[in-house]
């Protein structure tokens, strides 16, 4: 699928992290693979020394983005923004070359 935009989304962490917050990190994870494997997300960076998280996300709005958000289970915890991006480039995953000896 092809969007139309990319946004990136910067959080806080709590300062403090309560057993609620790190019992949900399990199901985080898997939300972010899947998201990851769709193509939705398209990176996803955490700093705990610095209480940070940054993603960037493929959507057609602002508003997408925040029901992609709405689904994650550390949102409660966050505090953050969205910020629509008006260049990014990463280097694309490329397959092994197939040899044939």
């Amino acid at each position: 699928m092809e969007y139309k935009h990319q946004y990136m989304v910067e959080f806080n962490l709590p300062e403090d992290l309560t057993d609620d917050f790190l019992e949900l990190i399990p199901l985080q994870r898997n939300i972010i693979h899947t998201l990851l494997a769709e193509g939705i997300l398209v990176n996803y960076a955490i700093s705990l020394q610095n209480s940070r998280l940054w993603a960037v996300i493929n959507a057609d709005s602002e508003e997408e983005v925040e029901e992609i958000l709405a689904d994650w289970p550390l949102l409660p915890y966050l505090e953050g923004s969205i910020h629509l991006l008006t260049f990014y480039k990463s280097k694309e995953e490329t397959q092994p070359a197939f040899s044939l000896n």
